[in-house]
């Protein structure tokens, strides 16, 4: 492997924050989650989205509770301008939904997309962005660093004089490849959006930070967000965003620790669809609070008809290890971890019934399950499965909780063994249903166990 090539990353953007305060943060509330499904996801499916399935996929970011949404590029396609224009036709955005759309810094674009929210009554924020890091200045642009600046500021300009004087509209400005760009030339570029937009409380700017090409370890990404969060003008009129890729596979620990770090809003996608290995997964990071006892704001309690409708709308499966909604997140083939979630299940009904309580309603504490399936609409029916590397405690469990039979310990070695035997000649999983023919099967040529055996 040519390792010798690559350069590490603190040798291009060197951070000059030495008392970090991040690390000892903790998350106690969920960050605003801005779903941006619609544009950059969709930019990065071989298929976009048709007019149906793009209806499809908002109405569902709707009903989960989203109140800020990425609808689409409307400078980009017609398709994208006449969706916008059908949010609006079709009354599809509820009162509280803010509305977002994307634009580069050029002004004929800028007027496109100002003309596409043209009549929507709800709040709506414009979202500019132009490339601020060095190869991409240089080699994509053609630009220097003040040449940059004042095409942002130009831009800038152009949105305010199109659409400044209109009370719902509110601006955002993301310095693209924000994690390789110089901390002085982003923070002074930043700087001049919220000053020449004036940033109050009231009206505030979104300044949205992107890992557009993650390219460090994620502490490195929280101290570039800190630094910002620190050292922002006008920072009371500054919602400070990011927006995490997902290049080394760290785009969640990013998102995570860009909050600890300071900011209040996360782009990302539902279950981390998006150019290359992806956008920021907010499924697993609302549900990673979920588990923590903070509420993530958002419903997931039918995780499984979320899935079914996000495939439906990028044509893309979910992978089956997906965190929390992955078809085996909570399923146990291991004989180790099947005893443990058994013995588990059994200690969380038992305490429920000593403290008189609803078995959803105690804190849960089942290991090798972070959260309770019921949590997100999953049944306990498939949280152990057979094969050949179960043991005799899953089996069990399926004994006791699919047919009412209890073994006693010898009962249930012996069993196992037998269970055992069918798998290593079969190499298959076994159904409930072919578990329940097995245990006939024994329990009728075994009939001096058969005391071992209740109910």
């Amino acid at each position: 492997m040519p390792s010798h090539r690559y350069r590490d990353v603190y040798e291009r953007v060197s951070v000059p924050l030495i008392d970090r305060r991040w690390p000892s943060q903790r998350i106690t509330a969920a960050p605003l989650w801005v779903p941006v499904d619609l544009r950059d996801g969709n930019q990065a499916l071989a298929e976009p989205m048709d007019p149906e399935r793009k209806r499809a996929f908002f109405e569902l970011m709707v009903r989960m509770g989203y109140k800020e949404i990425e609808v689409g590029y409307p400078s980009a396609s017609q398709a994208d301008f006449d969706f916008v224009r059908l949010i609006r036709d079709a009354d599809l955005a509820p009162e509280d939904v803010t509305i977002v759309v994307f634009t580069p810094a050029r002004r004929d674009l800028i007027e496109r997309t100002v003309e596409s929210v043209e009549g929507i009554a709800n709040d709506v924020v414009i979202h500019m962005y132009t490339a601020t890091a060095p190869m991409w200045r240089e080699h994509v642009l053609g630009r220097t660093r003040a040449e940059v600046a004042e095409m942002i500021t130009a831009g800038a300009r152009d949105i305010l004089e199109l659409a400044g004087h209109r009370d719902n509209i509110r601006f955002q400005f993301s310095p693209e490849v924000f994690i390789l760009t110089e901390p002085d030339f982003v923070l002074q570029v930043c700087d001049s959006m919220t000053e020449l937009w004036d940033a109050t409380p009231r009206r505030p700017v979104i300044l949205n930070l992107p890992a557009t090409v993650e390219v460090a370890t994620p502490n490195v990404y929280a101290d570039q967000i800190e630094y910002m969060h620190r050292h922002l003008a006008r920072r009371e009129g500054v919602i400070l965003s990011v927006h995490p890729h997902n290049d080394r596979g760290t785009g969640i620990a990013c998102a995570e620790l860009a909050v600890l770090a300071g900011a209040q809003r996360v782009e990302g996608c539902v279950f981390g669809n998006g150019e290359r290995t992806g956008n920021v997964d907010i499924a697993t990071l609302a549900l990673n609070l979920h588990a923590q006892g903070v509420d993530p704001m958002i419903d997931f309690s039918d995780i499984d008809e979320i899935r079914r409708t996000v495939e439906y709308c990028t044509r893309m499966p979910v992978p089956e290890r997906h965190p929390y909604v992955g078809n085996l997140v909570y399923t146990a083939f291991s004989g180790t971890h099947q005893d443990a979630i058994r013995k588990g299940f059994a200690e969380h009904r038992e305490r429920a019934a000593r403290l008189g309580a609803d078995e959803r309603e105690i804190p849960w504490q089942v290991p090798y399950l972070p959260i309770d399936p019921a949590d997100v609409g999953r049944t306990y029916e498939a949280v152990i499965r057979v094969n050949s590397q179960s043991g005799k405690g899953g089996i069990a469990y399926l004994l006791e909780t699919e047919f009412g039979r209890t073994l006693s310990p010898a009962a249930q070695r012996e069993f196992a063994r037998h269970v055992q035997d069918y798998t290593d000649r079969t190499g298959a999983e076994v159904t409930v249903e072919m578990l329940w023919t097995l245990f006939t099967e024994w329990s009728g040529e075994n009939a001096a166990v058969s005391e071992g055996i209740a109910g």
